[in-house]
């Protein structure tokens, strides 16, 4: 397995599109344990214009769904295809989601997964934000595969 997938290879992995997908590549990977997603947090993103226009600030509601977002890739990258074909991966719970500086445009934002625990189907993982090596986010969430409909 590579070591990276790049946002077309994201795109190829997950059912996301934009505005709503979120991460732009996904390096650092350990098949079925661990990557690095990055997210290019950008003036022109589709969230600053209402969140918020003096002061736009990433909703951490999406840096949640980045974090599942880079899970589900890395997930979907490391099992078999035939596995994952006709599959979807959904957010069950978030625990622990923790806030701790707002993510402002124009930075590069990093979130470091790891996957804590599968089993059969469902699959937990904790994640750490950061911009300039600074944590600004943390979360633990679980997800599960489930079949397209």
């Amino acid at each position: 397995m590579e070591n990276s997938l790049s946002k077309i290879d994201i795109i190829n992995l997950l059912p996301h599109r934009e505005p709503m997908l979120l991460i732009d590549e996904l390096i650092n990977i350990k098949k079925l344990f661990s990557a690095t997603a990055i997210v290019n947090v950008k003036k022109d993103s589709f969230f600053v214009q209402g969140h918020f226009p003096e002061n736009p600030v990433m909703p951490g509601v999406l840096i949640v769904e980045a974090f599942g977002q880079a899970a589900a890739a890395l997930t979907a990258a490391g099992i078999d295809k035939k596995e994952y074909d006709n599959k979807l991966v959904f957010l069950m719970g978030i625990e622990k989601a923790r806030f701790r500086s707002p993510v402002i445009p124009d930075c590069k934002l990093e979130l470091n997964i790891e996957a804590i625990r599968s089993h059969g189907r469902v699959w937990k993982y904790k994640g750490e934000a950061f911009v300039d090596g600074k944590k600004m986010a943390d979360a633990i969430w679980s997800a599960t595969i489930v079949d397209k409909k």
